[in-house]
């Protein structure tokens, strides 16, 4: 099987269920932004060295292709091979958030972005799954996507916050805290 199709030559794609759009339909962006994050999170996950971390992003890895197959699949098609995300996806970042935040001080101030290169690439990441969650939120004004894709972008965005504060704390780089 050839990698390439040409089916999609003139601007469009196809979602699951066959329906085609345009690739610049929001839904499309939607779920590319998600691949884009996903993408990311590979790149963090190549440089860093704790194992804690990487169970983590690998774990939202998976659970990024399958949002990312929600997105791509109407809630009006029958999608017998999808799973769809739900409010127990969001609990477990809950408990993971939760687990890492105990290790850290608590915060009194803003963190300026950076610190060790892994910090530094989930604070970017972080930004990342937050357009993300704007174009899903924008797209649920328009079509039916639940409510899940949602909450499961911003929880994934305090976890990547906790994530880049708990690197620079195991690698013992200060956080620079934001001076108005």
């Amino acid at each position: 099987m050839k990698i390439y199709t040409k089916t999609g030559d003139k601007g469009d794609t196809s979602l699951f269920g066959g329906q085609r759009v345009p690739k610049d339909a929001l839904r499309i962006e939607a779920y590319g932004t998600v691949d884009e994050l996903n993408s990311l999170l590979g790149v963090v996950r190549s440089d860093n060295v704790n194992a804690d971390i990487d169970g983590v992003l690998e774990h939202v890895q998976n659970q990024l292709f399958n949002l990312g197959a929600d997105l791509a699949t109407p809630r009006s098609t029958s999608a017998k091979n999808i799973i769809r995300i739900g409010p127990k996806d969001a609990q477990l970042l809950e408990k993971m958030i939760d687990k890492f935040d105990a290790h850290l001080k608590p915060l009194k101030s803003f963190v300026i972005p950076g610190g060790a290169r892994v910090a530094a690439r989930l604070h970017f990441a972080r930004t990342v799954c937050r357009r993300a969650e704007r174009v899903a939120v924008r797209l649920s004004r328009n079509e039916d996507i639940g409510d899940d894709i949602t909450v499961y972008l911003n929880r994934l965005s305090d976890l990547l916050f906790v994530l880049a504060r708990y690197a620079n704390h195991v690698a013992n780089v200060p956080e620079t805290k934001w001076k108005p």
